[in-house]
């Protein structure tokens, strides 16, 4: 096994061509699921490579760099939009992997219990991948097919995360259910963002993640909810879950997991248009 950690691209392009390469950032994922034998496979860490790591304020919405750790953005100054995604941050393990983890490797690993993923596809998310071929963004709804599946060519490399500009008002949050507090797998979790606008919620998004193959936005509910006065019934129903395929495994039954998300998702609501009227 190689060990390869280049600080430029045109050194890790050449690496993925010629073949054989797993690519790490934190390594917080690919060295549990490698168990005791290692693969026979050469190492390819990104996070030396040039514009890979940082948040930045962009033309139209906001750069994170596929290196960023997760302890970066809980400590960066962002929006109150992003308020989901950093509470999901402080839930990604300990503060070791925190400080080791990192955005990307978290969606290239495409864990269907990724804490990221539900409060990043509230963000409306793209996910940028690079090759000598260009540059190319994919929404991050697309990127991520399966389990353990994603959308990157054998020959690219995930760069970054583009955030676009969020509306001015937006609160976010998250919430995740395990059987402890810290340091554990989600049986469910979910995310939300939205506006109050002249005492009506507009720009809903919610996602729900652990509760199928992929992380999904609750299409049929924020449709059902949108344009609301903020003092109408927010309570979910299991038919506002549909697209949801949640299954059985020992942290609980598929029953289970719709029954938690339907209460996990009307107080995470209740809570963000108290704070959204707050925040007018």
């Amino acid at each position: 096994m190689a060990y390869l950690s280049p600080d430029n691209m045109a050194d890790a392009f050449a690496a993925l061509e010629r073949g054989g390469v797993s690519v790490i950032a934190g390594g917080t994922d690919w060295f549990p699921q490698a168990g005791e034998v290692l693969p026979q496979v050469s190492l390819l860490d990104v996070t030396g490579l040039p514009g890979f790591r940082g948040i930045s304020r962009v033309q139209g919405g906001w750069r994170l760099g596929a290196a960023t750790r997760w302890s970066d953005i809980v400590a960066a100054d962002l929006p109150s939009g992003f308020d989901g995604l950093k509470a999901a941050a402080r839930e990604v393990g300990s503060l070791q992997i925190q400080n080791a983890g990192t955005l990307a490797g978290n969606l290239c690993n495409a864990s269907p219990a990724a804490d990221g993923m539900p409060p990043l596809l509230c963000l409306g998310a793209e996910v940028e991948l690079v090759s000598r071929r260009g540059v190319r963004r994919l929404a991050l709804a697309e990127f991520v097919t399966g389990v353990r599946r994603t959308a990157r060519a054998a020959d690219e490399l995930v760069s970054a995360v583009f955030v676009p500009d969020l509306a001015v008002g937006t609160v976010a949050g998250f919430r995740k259910l395990g059987a402890r507090r810290y340091l554990v797998i989600s049986i469910a979790m979910v995310a939300a963002s939205l506006r109050i606008e002249a005492g009506r919620i507009v720009d809903m998004r919610v996602a729900v993640g652990a509760c199928s193959p992929v992380a999904r936005r609750l299409s049929v509910l924020e449709a059902r909810l949108e344009g609301l006065s903020v003092g109408a019934d927010l309570s979910v129903d299991v038919a506002d879950l549909a697209g949801l395929e949640p299954i059985a495994d020992v942290r609980g039954s598929g029953e289970y997991r719709l029954e938690a998300v339907v209460e996990m998702v009307s107080r995470l609501l209740g809570d963000l248009v108290q704070q959204g009227v707050r925040a007018q």
